[in-house]
């Protein structure tokens, strides 16, 4: 069987997994960062009870496996009256994942804003919550964004592992495929070029125009 045959063949099957990891990615993703923003300006509060709370939630997400946790979340968590759906389950725990380090780039990017900014912000007599949304914050998501960019790369990568709990994404459609034909160089060899078209094409240019946006609003571009 030719490689074109083998598209032709699987092709449909193949685009339905794609576009089940797209959206996984997409969901994971706004989860994540959600999850870090909260997670890394909690890492800065005053209260170290907030304090704490953000830290043993960075060092369990971070210190152990992504398979993991994906495994706790779908399979252990009904144990304690907790269900999700597969789908469910596996952006869930691909976003908690990923947000655990997201958080610490937000911490590092808000910390590494200059400190005149700070003070400036001060002496106008802004209150704490308006200095952060509107001075520190603009300014640390554009410190923050070429790391992301990076992060939702890994992102997009770790969402192959929510196939080991069935759901219908690009790897588990291509281990079937696999599984029944043999062909395996086609098979994960096409998964190969659909994650690096992702990756590169979609994700890659996405976040350059993010930053562009950002530095055109901070009159940086």
């Amino acid at each position: 069987m030719s490689y074109f045959e083998f598209l032709g063949q699987y092709g449909d099957r193949i685009l339905s997994g794609t576009l089940v990891t797209v959206v996984l990615t997409v969901l994971a993703a706004l989860l994540a960062i959600v999850i870090a923003l909260a997670a890394g300006m909690m890492r800065m509060a005053p209260n170290p009870l907030v304090r704490g709370v953000a830290t043993v939630y960075i060092e369990i997400f971070r210190g152990t496996s992504l398979l993991v946790q994906l495994y706790w979340i779908f399979f252990v968590l009904p144990l304690f009256g907790i269900t999700f759906e597969k789908f469910t389950a596996g952006f869930v725990a691909v976003g908690m994942n990923l947000g655990a380090y997201g958080a610490e780039l937000v911490r590092g990017a808000i910390l590494s804003v200059p400190r005149g900014q700070w003070e400036a912000a001060l002496a106008l007599n802004m209150s704490p919550a308006k200095r952060m949304w509107r001075v520190i914050l603009p300014q640390a998501v554009l410190i923050m964004l070429p790391p992301w960019g990076n992060l939702l790369i890994e992102l997009l990568k770790g969402t192959a592992l929510v196939a080991l709990i069935a759901v219908a994404d690009l790897m588990f459609q291509v281990k079937q495929i696999n599984g029944t034909t043999f062909l395996s160089a086609e098979s994960f060899g096409t998964a190969l070029i659909i994650y690096y078209i992702l990756a590169r094409f979609m994700l890659t240019p996405f976040m350059r125009w993010v930053e562009r946006i950002m530095q055109r609003k901070l009159g940086r571009a």
